[in-house]
Parts: structure tokens; sequence; C-alpha cells
């Protein structure tokens, strides 16, 4: 296995290297990685600028081609670098694979949205004027991305950068390196000009603060936390780059008492406890109708209790590993402050113990909640969720959008008229209605209001706001002799 960053076309061993560890059995050492620095940081935005006007260069047939072989390689491999991927990131096999799949579909569907950018004309307001509007690249793209979608956040940044003729330099997350460079070998193997794609491993501060921070990247799109978002921005915006962020979450779903309550419990504890509660989609505040609160809370603790917790890759698994000590460490404490707050802990909240030493932990869910506490102000990232009583939809819809973020929200409801006012009232980027906060398509916009998000939306035609730049041009029109 590869194990070195990927600068100018060629792999290059680092300053040192990390340990990558299985969070399903913490005696299986995945590989030693190697781990760059601001001066890696350096050739790798050198190597970039020089590219870029190559690849622009190349124009849309090759962009398209390199884009769908990229994709096509990732869903043909889907099973093997989805394996790797929940090795290490610790989701459940299936959802390694779909995950994979999925960031094929991000690479050939803006392979053809390569072909399709067109631009625009328009009559000038003066005689004998032709104007022409053109989406251009905006040159070197820094990328950061997080470790919980280690291949799916970074197709769908990487591939509009590429479709639409920029420059990558990528710097994924530390815990999950493997499928950093699974991806990376499959992009190194598409044809680019060597420097058009870079990849440089290593951690936040020396790395990712040296990416983010260089006076020669024009564009800056990063997933991750709050607080390093805020940091990010600071930096980015002295250097007057165009800047991208998807951040924190406290998604709400709406338990009406007109809904489906099976179908209700079935969708809460998906977009709950799926992929271990570590999505920005995650439902961690389920506010339900006082009417329904009891059959509500008995049939999800009972959901709860019976999902399979174990190593991502056995068969049966439905919730793998926490991602890592330091996320377990976290978790728990989230439930010692659950508890202190006053909240009734009804099932889950302890580590649990398998055949495999590893990060497990017990589905949980607390009761006799209120939107004030800090379980449901701030964001755990667990498979933690928290019951908050409201008695009317009116006050649900309310309790949902008193958050300083907004994200996704999610309503069950039997009722077209209060789906269809949620809809139009719910302040958040993503509503869903009778589906389950988690999941999203490819091909429309994804993002969120408040501190969840900041610049313009990510995937889908939308992505084009982000990475081009507009000129519009004027010219006299020839005169026939």
């Amino acid at each position: 296995m590869e194990t070195r960053n990927y600068i100018g076309g060629e792999w290059t061993a680092g300053r040192g290297e990390v340990a990558n560890i299985n969070p399903s059995d913490l005696s299986d050492v995945i590989g030693q990685f190697a781990q760059g620095d601001s001066a890696d940081v350096d050739r790798a935005v050198a190597a970039a600028a020089e590219a870029q006007p190559k690849w622009w260069a190349a124009g849309i047939q090759k962009r398209h081609d390199a884009l769908m072989a990229i994709g096509t390689e990732l869903m043909a491999r889907s099973a093997e670098i989805g394996a790797l991927l929940s090795r290490e990131e610790g989701k459940p096999l299936a959802e390694g694979k779909g995950e994979v799949y999925r960031a094929g579909q991000f690479f050939t569907w803006f392979a053809a949205e390569a072909l399709r950018n067109h631009g625009d004309q328009a009559e000038s307001v003066r005689p004998g004027v032709e104007i022409e509007v053109r989406r251009e690249p905006v040159g070197v793209v820094a990328i950061v991305t997080p470790w919980n979608f280690p291949v799916a956040t970074p197709a769908w940044k990487i591939a509009p950068a590429l479709a639409y003729g920029n420059a990558v330099v990528w710097k994924p997350a530390n815990v999950t390196p493997a499928s950093a460079v699974a991806l990376a070998g499959i992009i190194a193997r598409a044809g680019l000009p060597p420097g058009t794609f870079n990849m440089v491993m290593g951690p936040g501060r020396a790395v990712g603060d040296a990416l983010v921070g260089h006076a020669d990247v024009a564009a800056v799109t990063f997933t991750g936390s709050v607080e390093v978002g805020r940091g990010i921005a600071a930096r980015v915006l002295g250097n007057r780059a165009k800047l991208q962020m998807e951040m924190g979450s406290k998604n709400p779903m709406v338990i009406m008492d007109d809904c489906d309550l099976d179908l209700a419990v079935a969708h809460a504890a998906n977009a709950a406890f799926g992929g271990t509660g570590q999505k920005c989609t995650a439902a961690s505040r389920l506010i339900v109708h006082r009417k329904v609160l009891d059959a509500f809370t008995e049939r999800l603790v009972k959901a709860a209790e019976a999902l399979s917790v174990g190593h991502a890759l056995a068969e049966g698994t439905q919730i793998g590993p926490v991602v890592s000590e330091g996320q377990l460490a976290q978790n728990l404490q989230w439930i010692g402050r659950g508890r202190a707050e006053g909240a009734a802990l009804l099932t889950g909240g302890d580590r649990l113990d398998r055949p495999t030493e590893g990060y497990f932990m017990a589905p949980t869910v607390f009761a006799g909640t209120r939107n004030d506490m800090a379980i449901n102000r701030e964001e755990m990232f667990a498979p933690i969720t928290c019951l908050i009583p409201a008695d009317s939809y009116a006050e649900a819809l309310a309790i949902a959008n008193d958050t300083p973020f907004g994200l996704t929200a999610g309503i069950m409801t039997g009722s077209l008229a209060r789906a269809v006012h949620f809809r139009a009232n719910m302040r958040a980027g993503c509503v869903m209605v009778n589906l389950p906060t988690a999941g999203t398509d490819y091909h429309v916009p994804f993002g969120g209001r408040g501190q969840s998000s900041f610049g313009p939306r990510e995937q889908g035609r939308y992505a084009a706001e982000f990475f081009t730049t507009v000129k519009t041009s004027y010219m006299a029109a020839g005169v026939p002799q």
C-alpha cells in the first residue's frame, strides 16, 4: 500500500510518519503514513500553480475523460476501497462501500458538467458591441476535509475543482490516511498534467495552517468544526481568497402526533445512530409532540437497544466503533454533562466490550431534556440523541429553529399542511419531510445556514459559484468591407 504524499506528480516521503490504527481492532495497524510540513505545502502549491494553466488549456474533453475515468474506477473498486475505508474509519462495511460508490458518482456527474460549462452572450446597450460572459477557473484550490466521510467529502470538492479547470492541493484528515491515499492513487492514474492534483498528509497545525494561509492559494474549501473554521476564515480572508466552509450542526427532527410512529422511529434511529452519529446531518434533537411522546420514546429505546454494535467488517454490524480514543472520551464526557444538566439517561451511555478491543459505544437516548441544555446546543458528533417534548406544532417549530446552526432538519407528519409550512419556515439549508435528516443527493446543492456554513453551496451546478470566476468580455463588432 502506498503511504506517501503526492506532490507534483510524484509520491514523496514526508518529514515523519504516523500509525493508522483500526478502531474496531486496536491490534490492527493498517500502515505508517507520511506526515508533511509547510515545506511540502510550498512545493505542492508551486506545482499546482504551474500546472493549472496547462490543465485549463487541455480543454473540456480532456477534463471530462479524466473525471470519468476516476469515477468509473471508484465505482468498480467500491467493495475493495470501501472495506479499507470501514477498516480505518469504523463505519459498517455496507456504508463504506456505499460511500466509495457515491464518490465515484460525484466524479462522473462533474465529468458531464465539464462539457456543460457554457457561457452566455448578451446584447449591449451600445450599438456595435458584442458581450460574452463565461466562467473560468479561480486557480489553485486548497481542500481540507474531515475523517467521517474520507472519500465522499473530498470527492465532492475535488471533482468540481478539476472539472472547472482548477489545480488542487488537498489536505486529508490525519485519522483516515489510507482512504486518502487510495483516492489519490486513482486520481494520479487519470492523466492529469503533473501538479494538477496534489495531496499532503499531516497535522492541521503543520499542514493545514500553511495551506489555507498560503498567498498563492486562490480559494479554500473546508469541512470540519466551527472552531477550526473560524481560524481558517481569519487566515483566508487576510489573503482575500475565496472561502467555502461546512461546519457544525445541531439538526432537529420533529415528530408530530399525526405521523406514522413506526416510520418515525425507524427514521429517527437511522438519523441519530447511523455512522455512529458521526455525521454532520445526524439528528441529535428529537422534538416530539407530547401526545405521542411516551409511545415514541418506548419504541425508540427498543430500536436503539436492538442495534448490533460491533466490528465494522463483521457481518450483521449496524453500528461500528467511534473513530478514535479521543472521540470516545469526548462522547463519554457528553454523557456526564447531560446527566449533570438533569437529563434522564434511558439507554446506552457506556463503552462496550467486544471480541476485539476497539472504541465501541452503545447508542444513547436522553429524555426530559430542554433546548437550552448544552447537549442540545452544541454538536456532539456521537451516537447520542435527546428527546425534547413539545405541546404543539408551533412550539416544535420554534424549538427546531432555536439554534445557532442550520444544516438539516426533518419532520415526521401525516399532514400536508404541516409539511408545507415546515418546509417554508424551517431555517435550514436542507429540509426533509418523512425522511431521515441524513442522506442527500449528489446532483443538488448541499449546505446550511448560521454557523453551519459559510460561502457558496457545495455540489450540483451550484458548485460553479465557488470553483469559477465570471468574466464579462466586450468586443467591438467587426464592420463588413
